[in-house]
């Protein structure tokens, strides 16, 4: 089975230090992993549309996308099935919004924090997504 997700890294510079919004979710055994916010596409939507819609039901968040941080891939079982994942992951300026998890309509994200982009390193749980994160790094001039 095949399953395409769609997310990234929405950045604030307005502190000075730049951060990022990412979410804590908790994992089939309950515990808590930090990580992107990400989810499934709906309907006929873009990967760049589901990534804006994603970002701010998980976070509360609204972004503007700046571009492409590429795509992860991975592979896991649920359900007795083997599934093929694909993440599509964008690099988003903050334009609006405040934190919150609220608004996500699965509730999957029990939490969210502006972390700093020197913290993602040793705060996001998945080896992928920190190296989308140390990429995102490189590109952060762009943001301004």
């Amino acid at each position: 089975m095949q399953e395409t997700s769609s997310g990234g890294l929405v950045v604030d510079l307005s502190t000075g230090v730049p951060r990022a919004a990412v979410i804590c979710r908790l994992n089939r055994a309950g515990r808590a992993e930090w990580c992107l916010p990400k989810g499934h596409l709906e309907g006929e939507e873009t990967l760049e549309e589901a990534a804006v819609r994603e970002i701010e039901e998980e976070t509360g968040i609204r972004g503007e996308i700046v571009e492409t941080l590429g795509a992860i891939d991975y592979w896991f079982s649920a359900d007795g099935r083997r599934i093929h994942k694909v993440v599509h992951l964008f690099l988003l300026k903050a334009v609006g919004g405040s934190l919150t998890v609220e608004n996500d309509p699965d509730a999957e994200a029990v939490d969210v924090e502006w972390v700093p982009f020197t913290d993602l390193d040793t705060r996001l749980a998945f080896p992928n997504e920190r190296r989308a994160a140390t990429a995102a790094t490189l590109r952060l001039g762009e943001l301004a």
